[in-house]
């Protein structure tokens, strides 16, 4: 491999870091001050969906909760019922000390995901599993505050002739909505318990 390969290979990378820089963090900024980073994750934000129970629902009301969010469909058959396993399995881990944890499941899939589909899907996991939907807006709303990724693809093995691809990720969002940590695909029940623990600690 050439000098100047390997220079390309290293520009391209730190090009990339860079991008990510800017996606994940949040600039602040005051009139008259130049812009400034402030290290905080460009992740969470207002929504405003369908409970399966058939409310409506903010992020408002979930103040003063920790909650932990995964953005899935109820049609997926392996990752969203594993991710959404691992959640429930932490919080009986975490017992009592998670009683001010809601685990919150957000669909990237509202044409088929009606509230009738989330309620029959929730029971199946945490008893305090919340389940919400909505109009196409608003799951893309939703989607793009905490920075999801979906997208429908075609599937001629589904009876609808489509599934839907996208990101893993649970995120631990604070009492306030502040995103405090997420965890990717194949974080244990027991790791997962125990950042949240910590969290939940060092606010205390």
């Amino acid at each position: 491999m050439s000098r100047f390969t390997v220079f390309m290979i290293a520009v391209g990378g730190l090009l990339l870091a860079s991008l990510v820089a800017v996606l994940l963090l949040k600039p602040t900024a005051e009139q008259g001050e130049t812009s400034r980073s402030t290290g905080t994750a460009l992740v969470g934000g207002p929504f405003e969906l369908v409970s399966h129970t058939g409310q409506t629902m903010t992020e408002a009301d979930f103040a003063g909760q920790y909650m932990l969010i995964y953005f899935g469909f109820t049609f997926c058959p392996d990752v969203c019922p594993t991710e959404l396993q691992v959640m429930s399995a932490a919080l009986d881990i975490l017992g009592d000390d998670g009683r001010n944890v809601t685990p919150v499941l957000i669909s990237i899939d509202p044409e088929r995901d009606s509230v009738e589909a989330m309620a029959q899907y929730v029971v199946n996991f945490h008893p305090r599993l919340v389940g919400l939907t909505g109009t196409p807006e608003q799951v893309a709303a939703a989607a793009s505050a905490y920075r999801v990724y979906y997208q429908k693809v075609a599937d001629d093995s589904s009876a609808a002739a489509y599934t839907m691809d996208h990101s893993s990720v649970v995120y631990l969002m604070g009492p306030d909505g502040a995103f405090i940590k997420h965890f990717g695909p194949g974080t244990s029940p027991e790791k997962m318990a125990k950042t949240i623990a910590a969290a939940i600690a060092d606010a205390s």
